[in-house]
């Protein structure tokens, strides 16, 4: 796989590039879209090759025995995490935003408190307000551009009615990933204030070489009754137009509370979803994934170097994801100033810190998984937008 290789996405349906002009007034044949947490490279041959023998064979009826696709889950996580997890555990959404949907639907009720941890992925905030539940903020603190957790204040933001707690792992968008000891100090809070702990973990294979993502089910086992890991082949193989994404839950009472909302509300998954993914978690899915993060890796370095000389620009060192986070508060200039130079100016789509929650204002989110020609030619951009602050 060259993942240098420049394809137009163009034209082609997709979100990322098709829609920044309606949304960021950044013109399609000028603009550099840095915005959608997709990449702008091909999936690995062995998933286009499933897929391509489902088209061969011309039929697209209901998917049956899912045995292999079960397997292949769990020989990823044992294989890539060192988790050991049973097939009765699985449950398969359509996607892991409709699987947090789905969790807040089956454990809470309106009016309860779902407790997020910001700035963080800003789909968790839609879908709690559209649930009717109350949003609970627990603001990351930033030491010295590193987010770290403030389990002291957070106690003091409880209000007795929470009942779950939505953690990003590795965290998006700051990048982090959690330590050992950290993810041990989430589960104590959960199991302190009777929290159903939701661990959304769908960045888990897009971490860096000095970095181990360690599962929330491992880090503490004690917290598996009340746990719920999401986890998805989506992120890491490019592939998140098949909408599938495991929800995985060790309790056997959580898992039955689960299963009656999904038959209830009468899902099953894509089947083109599930023959990407069991061909992704492969042997040959593990060595495209490790050339991926190769690439993204010296891509990451070159672009942390080049935003943090641009006078007033400070870029969050990225641990895990492709979404580097950068920190425009020194530059002195109002966010509206920023995001003008950004968009109209440099001609870039990212996503505004501001929709991520509180501690998001001054933030922007780059999506550094793009051929590094594209990218190099945004911080070209970037610096002349710039420049004058020097």
């Amino acid at each position: 796989m060259n993942f240098d290789d420049v394809i137009d996405r163009k034209g082609s349906h997709c979100a990322k590039w098709d829609l920044m002009e309606e949304n960021y007034g950044v013109p399609a044949e000028q603009g550099i879209a840095m915005w959608v947490a997709d990449m702008d490279f091909r999936p690995p041959q062995v998933i286009r090759e499933a897929l391509q023998a489902v088209l061969d064979h011309g039929f697209f009826g209901y998917f049956g025995d899912e045995s292999a696709y079960l397997s292949a889950i769990e020989w990823w996580m044992k294989t890539r995490h060192n988790w050991q997890i049973e097939p009765e555990w699985i449950f398969s959404t359509h996607g892991l935003v409709n699987g947090t949907a789905m969790c807040i639907d089956a454990f809470s009720q309106p009016g309860d408190g779902i407790m997020i941890m910001t700035p963080v992925y800003h789909a968790f905030a839609r879908i709690i307000r559209a649930s009717n539940r109350d949003l609970i903020e627990c603001e990351l603190q930033n030491t010295n551009g590193r987010y770290e957790l403030n389990i002291e204040a957070w106690e003091s933001q409880l209000k007795g009615h929470e009942r779950i707690l939505l953690l990003c792992s590795p965290h998006n968008p700051g990048g982090r990933v959690w330590t050992k000891q950290e993810l041990q100090a989430i589960a104590a809070f959960s199991k302190r204030h009777d929290l159903i702990l939701v661990s959304d973990e769908i960045h888990h294979d897009l971490v860096f070489p000095e970095k181990t993502h360690v599962p929330m089910a491992t880090a503490d086992p004690s917290i598996c009754d009340r746990l719920v890991m999401m986890t998805a082949g989506t992120k890491t193989f490019n592939i998140a137009g098949t909408h599938c994404g495991n929800v995985i839950i060790p309790d056997p009472k959580l898992r039955h509370r689960f299963a009656l909302r999904m038959s209830a509300l009468g899902l099953s998954p894509n089947s083109f979803g599930l023959f990407a993914t069991t061909a992704a978690y492969s042997a040959a899915g593990a060595q495209w994934v490790d050339a991926l993060m190769r690439y993204l890796d010296e891509s990451r370095m070159i672009f942390d170097d080049r935003v943090n000389a641009v006078t007033g620009l400070r870029s969050m060192p990225l641990e895990a994801t492709y979404l580097s986070w950068v920190d425009f508060s020194q530059t002195g200039l109002p966010i509206a100033d920023v995001i003008a130079r950004i968009e109209t100016t440099a001609k870039i789509a990212v996503n505004h810190g501001s929709t991520f929650g509180k501690g998001g204002e001054m933030f922007m989110r780059f999506n550094i998984a793009t051929p590094r020609s594209i990218m190099c030619e945004a911080l070209d951009r970037l610096e002349i937008a710039f420049q004058d602050l020097c």
